[in-house]
């Protein structure tokens, strides 16, 4: 299937929710009264237009002036986890919003300079409405942008994200089902061997199964980007598994492919109990929730390339860090 209606309908309410008026008309025209919105740390679930409008939308566009989208990646498909005949339609957008950040904007202040704020989207399209979106951004990035970074030094490299290597990324004209078929499996494939999580199958030989040599892992503000199975191995996925303990079964709320792009997201995706080091932070009995997306390349019957989206936020506040309540030691 094309799915470019759904494409289309997506792209139009972009285009209307990234205009400079109120948010709450654009919202209305294009998502069901019902909606079930998810997002990072402060917002959570919303179920009502007017507060997505003037908790959300609304400051963003205040805070960040001149508000411009910035898509990287762009493509839509069947949940496949859910019945396929169920009706809808996932659409998946990430890149930057980008603009003037003039205004506060959750207690960080502002630099008066261009600013990103790097966010990846899910929305569900049933019968020409938006009636669910899982809508991640990476709050800490606007933080470091504007010299309140609340973390450490992290173990990979904090950079702006980049789209995908060839700038193939914006899948607006129809891919080739088997194209799709085939990221969708390289995914579960990685999934699957992630399942083995500390069953003693050594860690880069396990992502040498699913994964280029040359991967690269473009992770959230508090942990970085890393280059190469090596060095992901050794700054990323090794001392994250050190850290944690009793992680929870995969739980993604919606899986899909479409051409050599896929991903997911979860809410929670998995838990885990922190033992300690992680964020340089001590261990608890505390069983925390990771809410995340993760975005793929393949490249012929390998993953190149990922983008994740932590909330990374959420992850602290449950260790007893609010560091929204302390951007102003910041």
């Amino acid at each position: 299937m094309a799915f470019q209606a759904e494409k289309q309908l997506v792209l139009d309410f972009y285009a209307a929710l990234d205009r400079p008026q109120a948010s709450e008309a654009a919202l209305g025209q294009y998502l069901t009264p019902d909606v079930l919105w998810r997002g990072y740390h402060p917002f959570n679930e919303i179920r009502d237009l007017g507060q997505l409008a003037s908790t959300v939308w609304d400051p963003i566009k205040t805070s960040l002036t001149s508000l411009q989208r910035r898509m990287d990646i762009f493509f839509a498909g069947r949940n496949s986890l859910t019945d396929a005949d169920d009706g809808s339609t996932w659409v998946v957008s990430m890149g930057h919003l980008m603009g003037l950040f003039d205004q506060p904007f959750l207690g960080i202040r502002p630099t008066r300079r261009v600013a990103m704020l790097p966010y990846c989207e899910f929305l569900r399209v049933e019968g020409g409405r938006i009636t669910e979106v899982a809508f991640y951004f990476d709050l800490p990035s606007l933080m470091d942008q504007a010299g309140q970074n609340p973390f450490p030094p992290q173990t990979g490299a904090q950079l702006i994200q980049p789209g995908p290597q060839g700038h193939g990324g914006l899948l607006l004209d129809p891919q080739p089902a088997e194209a799709g078929e085939a990221t969708l499996a390289s995914i579960n494939a990685m999934i699957t061997d992630l399942g083995q999580w500390q069953s003693g199958l050594p860690l880069e030989e396990e992502l040498a199964r699913t994964w280029h040599s040359d991967m690269l892992w473009w992770g959230p503000t508090g942990i970085g980007s890393t280059f190469t199975i090596e060095r992901y191995a050794k700054q990323h996925s090794g001392p994250f598994r050190a850290a944690f303990a009793d992680r929870a079964k995969t739980n993604h709320v919606c899986r899909l492919a479409e051409g050599h792009f896929g991903g997911f997201f979860g809410w929670p995706n998995f838990t885990a109990r922190h033992v300690g080091g992680f964020m340089g932070l001590p261990g608890s009995d505390t069983t925390l929730e990771f809410r995340v997306i993760d975005l793929y390349r393949r490249e012929g019957d390998k993953l190149a390339e990922n983008w994740i989206f932590i909330d990374m936020l959420h992850v602290l506040k449950q260790q007893g860090m609010d560091v929204l309540a302390r951007l102003e030691t910041l």
